[in-house]
């Protein structure tokens, strides 16, 4: 069973290596910035799936973590690149 937690993982880091060509190639800006998005979420998946390869419950606390700094660092990047009104 751990074989098919293993090949999962493998499957994410795969979209991780398109993900970064893709982001290489892109013009930047907000693209760029939902790709980097996309990595923290796909990192968090993939040390979720390890986590039950390798059966250590200790690495869902990391990926708790990753997500919730993630969650914030989407908030940061839409008030700070999100063209609209100034709120004054």
């Amino acid at each position: 069973m751990p074989g098919v937690f293993l090949l999962g993982a493998l499957a994410l880091l795969l979209t991780i290596a398109l993900g970064l060509f893709f982001l290489l190639r892109a013009p930047g800006g907000i693209d760029a910035f939902l790709a980097i998005l996309l990595f923290g979420t796909t990192g968090v998946g993939m040390i979720l799936v390890l986590s039950e390869a390798m059966d250590l419950p200790g690495l869902m606390d990391v990926a708790l973590a990753i997500a919730l700094l993630a969650g914030i660092l989407g908030v940061v990047g839409v008030l700070r690149c999100w063209p609209g009104e100034t709120g004054d």
